[in-house]
């Protein structure tokens, strides 16, 4: 995928691709190095320079990204003696192993730009102004040594630390946020440029979290402000997020990432959080040559308005801004007058003629349809099959324990489960008399999540959250005269990735008790248990072609208890398209295609709106042959219903516009000629500009008008609205005839059935106000 990505990257706008470097995917295990496959990041930096753009490495090693762990491998915990990111001696050790390493392995492909390479930036440790006061002296200690650590490393390139105001030199501090244009306090020195590491496009998203939503008029006007007040590089966070594939996101961190970003989870253009931006980027390169070598002069304007211009050497731009954030404003600039949107920045690369307003969005919009395949559907009603864990007793598990032990420490970042099993002996005497009372298991957990069991039999599962991991399980149980089995899974939904001292974060059931017996309160935390790490199906594989037959696996019938594995095959999904699973009427688990795991799912964790936080999880074609393909899931709830999941392919093949008589024009009939911007198109009016995505053609048009489009009309009563269906194969270039057009201009509503074809590059749509 890395190379659509990386173009559509180029296409919408951006010079530069930013990466972390993830330590506990390049050394899961101490001194055994992984950089194959999609952790070639070698081939990852090449590329970017093949496509003509520059890369900046956030090398950390600590990089948070709501990645497992926040980068840092599990071996690491275990040093003897270790304090993460302090003046600690088998920290700094180990830290500068890994850096060290890493920037040789740059350095010997030739990757920095002082030898010819794309790599302009690299960042040293990671947000670390938010934790250092906790470590007092040795917090501020560590920072000089790491400083230290990264200029003796002679790379050619700057050095930068985000959120980090005592960066030491040369070292850049850098600013992340949302509106680094008012909020970031500048560079610590004044012969250092202004840098934006994090322009949050929305909001990463947990398990039990609703939608994330950031408007790209929200995120447009942060850039252009940080531009416009000096800013030098401002880097999306994120631009593409992309999947969380396995076990890689960190505690309650949902498998999809940042989805609401401009290349959505699948890659496909966000609209019009693609376009507006590209519009923007555009806009902004008119303005270089007054950017670069012009002066800077803030003129206010009156309350809440102001002027920013940039003149020299033949140039001028100039950035009018209306701060208020609910009252639209007419101003007078160089004797003209402008109308500013409420919050909103207007881009004059001329100084006297708008190419760009923050608020107005000119480029189209979509939306993502998720479509049922035929193929991939075909397979799935009728040939699933299943396996079910054995609930494992006491006598069954080796390890032993006094106590329940921690679980992050047990699991060793292996699984995402463990087993704790007890025995306790009661007398008639101490069951319930009353038929309407029953003993209630409690357990206290310090996270994630558990499924109870006792005797074998499904009690319940309960969870914590991102906000507290913390929880306690309460459900009545059935107990019997003599040797009752207490049997609990308790799982971890990944590792913690910030904060101070992450390498004491614990998780795990830490007190148990049974209330309602008629001897009282029994407690059981300190009566010997027994456990196991992980679930014989993960042992064996069974989500693999070689570790398929270890186990029997049965047609399902009936009752579908917790805990519970599903296979089925399929065929690769029709068309090109990506593709997504729908897990409806499932609980919680983890879903294989073809042994590639594609990581959590957690239908049954709803958000306050009711509803699923994920419901689609991404499946790469990559991954999958053209037929046959082997589907494995692990339930751990009770009666979940495979046979409603449903395989889909996902398009923004629906797109619109909407335009206006306020606004302006394409920024795309602008150019620049001897670094002068200046227009290169005709016509200078506003104008709906449509194109169909995945070289398709337009099939259908549904298109209404507002107010008199012959006659004088009044400001922003002229309305245009487009509704495109898409699909088919590139045809050519398509427009709408004059005829079409008046007729439609005619109707307050009109409807096309298809558009007149042309020989060209794309399928287009483009629609004049006249």
């Amino acid at each position: 995928m890395w190379p659509d990505l990386i173009q559509k990257a180029k296409r919408g706008g951006l010079n530069v691709i930013q990466t972390y470097v993830f330590w506990n995917i390049h050394e899961p295990v101490q001194g055994q190095y992984n950089f194959q496959g999609q952790y070639d990041l070698v081939k990852f930096i090449k590329m970017i320079g093949e496509h003509g753009m520059y890369a900046s490495l956030r090398l950390g090693p600590f990089i948070q990204a709501e990645w497992n762990h926040g980068g840092l491998p599990y071996w690491l915990r275990e040093v003897q003696n270790i304090t993460f990111r302090s003046d600690n001696e088998p920290f700094k050790y180990h830290m500068k192993k890994y850096v060290t390493m890493i920037i040789k392995k740059m350095k010997n492909e030739k990757l920095f730009a002082s030898q010819g390479g794309p790599i302009i930036l690299v960042q040293i440790e990671n947000e670390y102004s938010t934790i250092q006061l906790a470590y007092r002296e040795k917090g501020n200690k560590y920072v000089q040594w790491t400083g230290n650590l990264a200029v003796g490393m002679n790379i050619g390139v700057p050095w930068v630390m985000c959120k980090q105001k005592d960066a030491p030199d040369p070292i850049i501090n850098t600013c992340n946020g949302r509106y680094c244009g008012d909020t970031f306090t500048g560079p610590n020195k004044p012969n250092k440029p202004s840098l934006w590491t994090e322009n949050w496009t929305a909001q990463f998203r947990v398990y039990g979290d609703p939608p994330s939503q950031r408007s790209v008029e929200d995120l447009a006007f942060s850039t252009a402000r940080f531009i416009s007040r000096n800013g030098t590089l401002i880097n999306y966070y994120m631009y593409h997020g992309g999947t969380n594939f396995g076990r890689t996101s960190a505690n309650f961190v949902t498998t999809r990432y940042y989805d609401e970003a401009p290349l959505d989870e699948f890659g496909l253009q966000r609209e019009p959080k693609w376009g507006h931006l590209k519009d923007l980027h555009r806009a902004l390169k008119l303005c270089k040559k007054a950017l670069l070598w012009g002066y800077p002069s803030v003129k206010k304007l009156g309350q809440d308005l102001e002027a920013i211009v940039y003149e020299g050497h033949g140039a001028c731009a100039a950035f009018l801004s209306n701060n208020s954030t609910y009252m639209e404003k007419t101003i007078s600039f160089r004797g003209r007058n402008y109308y500013l949107p409420s919050k909103s920045i207007s881009i004059l690369p001329d100084c006297q003629t708008v190419v760009y307003n923050t608020q107005t969005i000119v480029s189209q919009h979509n939306s993502r349809n998720f479509v049922p395949s035929v193929v991939a559907n075909k397979r799935l009603s009728w040939d699933w099959e299943t396996y079910t864990e054995s609930i494992p007793t006491f006598e069954q598990l080796e390890n032993k324990a006094t106590n329940p032990l921690e679980l992050f420490n047990l699991t060793k970042d292996t699984t995402d489960y463990a087993w704790y099993s007890m025995i306790i002996t009661l007398g008639r005497g101490d069951l319930p008399m009353r038929a309407n009372a029953s003993p209630v298991l409690i357990v206290a957990s310090l996270g994630h999540a558990l499924v109870a069991f006792v005797n074998g039999e499904y009690v319940g599962n309960g969870h914590g959250s991102h906000l507290d991991k913390s929880f306690v399980f309460r459900k009545p149980i059935k107990l019997k005269e003599g040797p009752n089995h207490i049997q609990i899974l308790g799982s971890v939904v990944g590792f913690p990735d910030s904060g101070a001292y992450m390498e004491k974060r614990f998780a795990g059931p830490h007190r148990v008790e049974i209330l309602g017996l008629n001897t009282g309160t029994l407690e059981l935390t300190k009566n010997r248990w027994a456990h196991q790490v992980g679930l014989y199906g993960e042992e064996a594989k069974i989500f693999t072609l070689g570790g398929l037959n270890k186990v029997k696996w049965t047609k399902i019938e009936g009752k579908r208890p917790a805990l519970t594995w599903f296979k089925t095959h399929f065929d690769a999904p029709e068309g090109n398209h990506p593709i997504a699973i729908q897990m409806n009427r499932m609980g919680k688990g983890m879903i294989w295609i073809n042994g590639q795991s594609i990581g959590r799912y957690w239908i049954s964790y709803l958000s306050p709106l009711g509803q699923p936080t994920q419901s689609e999880y991404h499946i790469p074609r990559s991954y999958l042959k053209p037929t046959g393909n082997l589907m494995v899931i692990l339930e751990e709830e009770e009666e979940a219903r495979p046979e409603e999941i449903k395989f889909v392919v996902v398009d923004r093949d629906t797109i619109c516009s909407y335009i206006s008589d306020i606004h302006p024009p394409p920024v795309q009939s602008w150019g620049s000629k001897n670094n002068v911007s200046e227009y290169t198109a005709n016509n200078r009016k506003a104008s709906a500009v449509l194109t169909c995505p995945d070289f398709k053609v337009i099939t259908n048009v549904q298109f209404a008008s507002y107010g008199d489009s012959i006659g004088p009309v009044c400001q922003a009563c002229f309305l245009l609205v487009l509704l495109l269906h898409l699909n088919g194969l590139l045809l050519g270039e398509t427009y709408l005839s004059n005829s079409l057009r008046e007729r439609a201009f005619n109707q307050e509503l009109g409807s096309l059935s298809q558009c007149e074809e042309e020989s060209g590059r794309s399928s287009e749509v483009r629609l004049q106000v006249v």
